[in-house]
């Protein structure tokens, strides 16, 4: 087998959204640096550059961008342009919900909070790609972060179900917009529930994290590096065929929910 067999090596990726070492964006950027990719960051605020410049400890591009303001990415995609010319991908991996004040029934989401998450989470993919489109190169791979299923009414994680259900189908319409002049592909890696920074923060997380750990076929989680193994193929051109594509990782849960083991367990405690 050839050494370097995603054919990665050289490539330029812009990878958005690290916040620490728990981070998809974070265990992507490592898997991505092992191929020998040429990775580019973008984070949200100057403090983010600054601790993410302290945990490369290198000569690193990282660009400052908050998604929430039009005026930032264009900053991006400028800067960009102007260092290096084309990216060979982008992995988007930002995503915001505000459970400051708890969680509460689906019906009583608030406007400002499903809008700004929405603003966030999914429009910025669009966003991003929009500004970036004349940097990205003629076969470009695009990568997004989403959940294995927004089928599944998760009380605790709320709002963000139908955000990323969004998500989910922005990526065929992109896929279909860049088509018209690009052979750019658009895809989403598809993860259960995982260890992060970030999902530390939802309420209720680490029981529903225990369960799904039950519930997969191996008895053990998915692991953030897994995930980043799988956005690492669809960021390479051996996965050139793959396109508006939703790519999912739960170790085999969505077929075991009905495990003997879970079942009586469940029975036995009811009441």
């Amino acid at each position: 087998m050839p050494q370097d067999f995603l054919q990665l090596a050289g490539k330029t990726i812009l990878v958005c959204g690290v916040a620490n070492r728990k981070s998809v964006a974070w265990h992507v950027a490592q898997t991505l640096s092992d191929a020998d990719c040429r990775v580019l960051y973008s984070v949200r605020s100057e403090a983010r550059r600054e601790q993410l410049a302290k945990l490369l400890g290198g000569d690193q591009d990282i660009f400052v961008c908050d998604v929430e303001h039009q005026e930032q990415i264009d900053r991006l995609a400028g800067d960009i342009a102007q260092r290096h010319g084309k990216i060979d991908g982008l992995v988007h991996s930002i995503a915001f919900a505000d459970y400051e004040d708890g969680m509460r029934p689906f019906h009583e989401t608030t406007r400002r909070a499903m809008l700004r998450a929405f603003d966030i989470s999914c429009f910025s993919l669009i966003a991003l790609c929009n500004a970036l489109q004349n940097c990205l190169s003629e076969d470009a791979s695009v990568v997004t972060v989403s959940i294995s299923t927004t089928e599944m009414a998760s009380e605790n994680y709320g709002y963000m179900a139908p955000i990323k259900a969004a998500l989910d189908s922005s990526l065929a319409f992109l896929a279909k917009s860049f088509s018209n002049f690009s052979r750019v592909r658009f895809n989403a890696v598809a993860p259960g529930l995982l260890k992060t920074s970030a999902s530390a923060g939802i309420p209720g997380y680490v029981d529903s994290y225990l369960y799904a750990e039950q519930a997969t076929l191996r008895g053990k989680a998915v692991q953030t590096s897994e995930v980043a193994a799988a956005a690492a193929f669809l960021l390479s051109p051996r996965s050139s065929g793959i396109n508006a594509q939703h790519l999912v990782l739960d170790a085999g849960m969505r077929v075991n929910y009905f495990d003997e083991s879970i079942v009586r367990s469940a029975v036995e405690n009811r009441g």
